[in-house]
């Protein structure tokens, strides 16, 4: 690993758990008083383990990042491709503030969709600058699939 590919790939990381920071503080006031009273889905994962996996997938995506961004930021597909990632993630800092601040599962269930159709394209646009990079994106676009059908479900279950 080259010395700018750590240095960008490490700021990335960092950006994007500022982002996971950001939705955990938005998730506090729904996960203490709102979330508890929701009725779940049978597959629905301890509050722990869900942190996790976020955790996990910004990492991911930071390194996911970097990769992209050390290919040079003067070049218009990395630009493209960088675009494409700066507005997943904030769609994706968004859904916490619709599902856990402001109780709107529905509202949060499409933005997930919409999450999902731009972390696709963040993919293919991350593939024509790094293989690599598009691959580690792979496991965050499952982790939403999910994250889409887990919402899906709450909605359904509590009208």
């Amino acid at each position: 690993m080259t010395k700018k590919l750590f240095i960008r790939s490490s700021f990335a990381v960092m950006v994007c758990l500022i982002f996971g920071f950001m939705g955990a503080v938005a998730t506090q006031t729904g996960i203490a008083n709102w979330y508890p009273t929701l009725k779940k889905p049978w597959f629905h994962l301890d509050e722990d383990l869900f942190n996790s996996i976020w955790i996990f997938m910004y990492v991911l995506m930071g390194v996911s990042a970097g990769i992209v961004w050390s290919k040079g930021f003067y070049h218009k597909w990395v630009k493209t491709a960088l675009f494409h990632f700066g507005f997943q993630i904030l769609l994706n800092g968004f859904w916490f503030v619709l599902f856990f601040a402001l109780e709107k599962p529905f509202l949060a269930f499409l933005d997930l969709i919409v999450l999902f159709i731009v972390i696709l394209f963040t993919i293919k646009w991350f593939k024509i600058v790094n293989n690599r990079a598009a691959y580690l994106l792979v496991p965050y676009a499952v982790w939403v699939l999910f994250a889409i059908v887990f919402n899906f479900e709450i909605w359904r279950l509590n009208p």
